[in-house]
């Protein structure tokens, strides 16, 4: 298994251990490669949900540009609401989980296949 295979099945667990969801892994695949390299580097690989600014970029560089959906208050309560689930007091909390449950939260998951 290389490193991808080794951080995919990290994801998994936390999906599993850390937010009660049993991953759908061909999903949790596709979003995992399109986070890109941005998975390899210990900053860009997580999300600082205390850092508003972070918040936003989720917002505007994923859920706009790449899901495709319209601006509104809507998006940052679904941001929150993936925190929440990820929980709080996770310090470490993966673009690509964060990014998984968006996915699945808004029903996006044609945009990966």
């Amino acid at each position: 298994m290389g490193k991808r295979d080794d951080l995919i099945a990290k994801y998994a667990e936390d999906l599993k251990s850390k937010c009660g969801m049993e991953p759908d892994m061909d999903l949790l695949t596709k979003v995992t490669i399109g986070c890109g390299p941005a998975i390899y580097d210990a900053d860009a690989s997580t999300v600082a949900a205390s850092q508003d600014g972070e918040l936003e970029t989720v917002k505007n560089n994923f859920l706009i540009k790449k899901l495709g959906l319209s601006d509104g208050p809507e998006l940052m309560e679904a941001i929150k609401k993936a925190m929440e689930t990820y929980g709080m007091s996770e310090r470490n909390k993966y673009r690509a989980v964060v990014y998984y449950m968006l996915t699945k939260q808004f029903g996006k998951e044609s945009v990966y296949s």
